[in-house]
């Protein structure tokens, strides 16, 4: 095949009939790569102002918002500021919470291995470069240690900051305490490029990723919920030594504790272990990074292309959707339900039967009203503010568990003709959507409460299933908002104010709910008296009226948007 035929070869066809066919002559490697360096000369100028600037601008936050308070606190800390009374807790939380934090590191490398991964050049390389006769290694390993870079740059501002923390609360020697951060702080993250590498080119690894990973996020919040009875004082230290030898995500653990008066038998040897093993993956993906298949690295463009536009015209749940379904994640069961025999039961089934064949949505829920019923237990012993704020957090958790259970209602606003089998009014449809995840929220939030009760709470366990629904109907006033309003993006005369005003557009129910809420409920869990339900029960029946009438206007007007010409009005 001469060189002219192979330049003319299409990006469509077979590019591993036309690779058999090329031989050393037809190597042009070096000759294409030099003239697109010469092409992308000017753009290649401009991205890099634009990424200095980038850059610079990051520091610049990082150095405000971080290492100026931190001088000031070292500062008063050389002045007689004490702040070692913190230090035995962090100690505490410190084996559990940072192999919770690295297997989560780990977990989002593979899971973004499913859909994008760390190999991903623009389209143009793959649908006209690599269709070419060139050699893949040159082209490919440069995108995978740029995403090797932008992992590890997290990775050491948290060693940073953990160099600051332990420097102010245990007494540790900051260049001590930088380097045994730092074997985890990069370590785990190259590590975890290496292990989405793996996954974006394994079919058979990919597919155990997906069936692992609910187990694997159960491990995670384990080993939090660990973390945090450590530090109220219940230790279970042969546990935490389990955890710590069970991988680079526990040796990471060890690493940083190996400075401090907590130190575990072996840093030496688990912070040799992560370093070698982090080095050994880094050669194995740097020669595994040239054989991606070309079909594969097409298709990862394409999908990383479609999420960065959804991202760019801030439609949310575009992207979203669109990393769900390249990824596989929208596994569905085979569930039957009895069809019902009175007609207005049928859109209740059709939620049930939907939310059945889910059962990721349905995990979700439960996995996220475990956090909620710890923050709400630890705000009973909190006072003033702070007792607040973690009822907040609580209430946020709650919410975004009950909000798990709307899929059908967003389903529903996604396309409004998909309504036109109703009897209802559009409004009417959407309120009877709210049915079944009040229901299976309650009975979330019971099995909670009953827990709790159990374990000694007192007549505040059943503040619960009050925040329910008006959380369900702040979840409907978000389902109903409609298409994207970036105007909004636009408005006001101060920086940022636009994505201030996005912001609240966008969580406009939450945002409602949630501080209204709080400020009772907070109380409430204080008190300890079971007469402070009567106040909240009352809260929560004029939110959630009052958020109900709120959707039902948004949901009024939404078909009148879909119609041509009316998308995105106010």
């Amino acid at each position: 095949m001469s060189r002219l035929d192979v330049a003319a070869t299409e990006p469509g066809e077979d590019a591993d009939a036309t690779a058999a066919e090329w031989t050393a002559d037809d190597d042009w490697t070096d000759e294409a790569l030099a003239v697109l360096r010469a092409l992308r000369a000017p753009h290649r100028r401009n991205r890099a102002k634009q990424i200095a600037f980038a850059l610079y601008c990051t520091v610049l936050i990082l150095v405000i918002w971080g290492g100026i308070p931190s001088l000031g606190l070292f500062l008063h800390a050389s002045l007689g500021a004490d702040y070692t009374g913190h230090g035995p807790d962090l100690l505490a939380a410190m084996p559990s919470g940072i192999a919770a934090a690295g297997l989560a590191t780990v977990l989002l490398a593979v899971r973004d291995g499913l859909w994008r991964g760390p190999v991903v050049p623009p389209r143009a390389t793959t649908d006209w470069l690599l269709a070419h006769p060139v050699r893949t290694r040159p082209v490919l390993r440069p995108w995978f240690w740029l995403s090797c870079a932008l992992a590890a740059f997290p990775g050491l501002v948290i060693a940073v900051g953990g160099m600051v923390t332990l420097g102010l609360t245990v007494r540790v020697g900051l260049p001590a305490a930088l380097g045994w951060c730092l074997v985890g702080g990069l370590g785990l993250p190259l590590l975890g490029v290496c292990a989405g590498l793996l996954v974006q080119s394994s079919a058979r690894v990919a597919h155990w990723v997906r069936r692992l990973t609910p187990y694997a996020t159960l491990l995670v919040m384990a080993l939090a919920v660990q973390s945090a009875l450590a530090v109220a004082g219940h230790p279970v230290h042969w546990l935490e030594r389990v955890e710590l030898w069970s991988g680079p995500w526990g040796w990471a653990g060890i690493a940083a504790l190996a400075p401090t008066p907590a130190a575990v038998p072996g840093g030496a040897i688990a912070a040799a272990l992560l370093i070698a093993s982090t080095a050994g993956c880094l050669v194995l993906a740097d020669r595994a990074a040239a054989t991606l298949s070309l079909p594969l690295l097409r298709e990862r463009a394409r999908t990383a292309a479609g999420v960065l536009a959804a991202l760019r015209t801030v439609e949310l749940r575009a992207a979203r959707l669109t990393v769900t379904g390249a990824s596989g994640s929208g596994r569905q069961l085979r569930v039957r339900l009895p069809a019902p025999r009175r007609p207005w039961l049928i859109l209740y089934w059709r939620d049930s039967l939907s939310l059945l064949r889910a059962p990721a949505r349905l995990g979700r829920a439960v996995l996220l009203t475990v956090p909620a019923v710890l923050c709400a237990v630890l705000a009973h012993d909190l006072t003033g503010l702070m007792s607040f704020l973690v009822t907040a957090v609580a209430l946020v958790f709650d919410y975004l568990a009950v909000a798990q259970l709307l899929e059908p209602a967003r389903i529903e606003t996604d396309d409004v003709r998909r309504a036109s089998w109703s009897p209802y009014p559009f409004a009417g449809l959407m309120l009877r959507h709210a049915v079944v995840p009040t229901v299976l929220g309650l009975a979330l939030a019971l099995a909670g409460s009953a827990v709790t009760a159990s374990l000694g709470g007192g007549p505040t366990s059943w503040l619960a299933p009050l925040a329910v629904p008006p959380l369900v109907t702040a979840g409907l006033v978000n389902a109903c908002r409609g298409a994207a309003r970036q105007d909004l993006l636009y408005r006001g005369t101060a920086g940022g104010s636009g994505v201030a005003f996005f912001t609240v557009w966008y969580a406009a129910g939450p945002a409602v709910a949630v501080p209204v809420l709080a400020l009772p409920i907070s109380a409430a869990l204080r008190s300890g008296s079971a007469g402070s339900l009567i106040p909240v029960a009352a809260i929560a029946a004029t939110v959630a009226i009052t958020l109900v009438q709120w959707a039902l206007g948004r949901a009024g007007k939404l078909p009148a948007q879909a119609r041509p010409g009316a998308v995105g009005r106010a």
